[in-house]
């Protein structure tokens, strides 16, 4: 048994990836260097052709990366800050993911869109630091936010897989982790979720860094409660079923997202399950704040991020 890192097992995922399929390239900003951790050496093992340095132009290289998925190859398409989506929005959107329908079934665009940052990543003031899943998941776009070293190298491997576009977001917040590993961890399919920790009174749906602070509140207040810790671990598509399951069991909901409470997947999650389960109590989010713009100083920007006190309370909260 070894142990497994966050940023080693995307970068594993990448590499097994690579060596399996030769159609599979990794391109971006200074991805040759390996400056974000998940495509280090990759350059060294499998030379320039197929990992690219592109210029500073989240456009240029994205649309440089559709055209490459036209053509036949498995594009992996690295970004540096989660805020910088916004400025490929319409090719994400509007070309890959609209573009199988729009030519009747006859191309897919087969292209991961990797993003490392932000979630639990201080001090990047507000043009770096959001955490914008929630846009993609309404879009359509098949969108992952794993949260444990094993459940990143599953689903990147699944969505380099996939003949879709494929958002994966892996937050700050989580580069630390570590798992202990026996050989390969298993691809995780697209659209299944996984429950981290069993309760019967309350459900905890936690997404990515959160996932662990989610497990350390249920720890701190067993025996005053019992709370399930549920991972979608995509976002898109989501596992309704095991979200349904879980309250079926406990009554109660508290969802814990590090994104805007606005039209965000927390709100997506507590409408649901308004919609299809029986709930014994009114369901919570912890979140950032409607509207919230990070600053600089990292006791404010702490102050804006959802924190395991206020998971605390809202835990408390339903069970009166």
């Amino acid at each position: 048994m070894t142990w497994l890192s966050y940023t080693k097992a995307l970068n594993r995922a990448l590499a097994d990836a690579m060596t399996e399929d030769d159609s599979v390239c990794v391109l971006g900003e200074d991805v040759r260097a390996g400056m974000a951790g998940p495509t280090l050496g990759l350059h060294r093992r499998f030379g320039g052709e197929r990992v690219l340095d592109m210029p500073l132009s989240e456009q240029a290289f994205t649309s440089f990366a559709i055209g490459a998925a036209l053509s036949g190859m498995r594009p992996v398409v690295e970004f540096q800050i989660p805020s910088l989506l916004f400025l490929v929005f319409e090719q994400i959107v509007n070309q890959a993911h609209k573009f199988r329908l729009m030519t009747g079934g006859q191309a897919s665009i087969p292209v991961t869109f990797l993003v490392p940052g932000s979630g639990s990543r201080t001090g990047w003031a507000g043009q770096h630091s959001d955490h914008p899943y929630s846009l993609f998941a309404h879009a359509g776009v098949k969108t992952a936010v794993p949260a444990t070293p094993t459940d990143a190298y599953g689903l990147l491997r699944s969505a380099i897989a996939e003949d879709d576009p494929v958002v994966l977001f892996a937050p700050a917040g989580a580069m630390a982790a570590r798992d202990d590993v026996v050989g390969t961890p298993p691809p995780v399919p697209l659209g299944s979720g996984r429950i981290h920790r069993t309760g019967t009174d309350v459900t905890v749906v936690a997404v990515g860094h959160l996932v662990a602070h989610a497990l350390s509140v249920a720890d701190e207040l067993d025996g005053e409660l019992s709370a399930e810790v549920l991972d979608p671990r995509t976002v898109h598509p989501v596992d309704w079923e095991m979200l349904r399951a879980s309250l079926r069991r406990t009554g109660r909901l508290v969802v814990y997202d590090d994104a805007n409470r606005a039209c965000g997947f927390a709100a997506e999650v507590l409408a649901a399950a308004g919609e299809e389960a029986v709930l014994l109590a009114p369901p919570r989010r912890v979140t950032r704040p409607d509207g919230a713009v990070l600053p600089f100083a990292p006791e404010l920007d702490a102050a804006l991020q959802p924190q395991p006190g206020q998971l605390r309370d809202a835990l408390r909260a339903v069970m009166r």
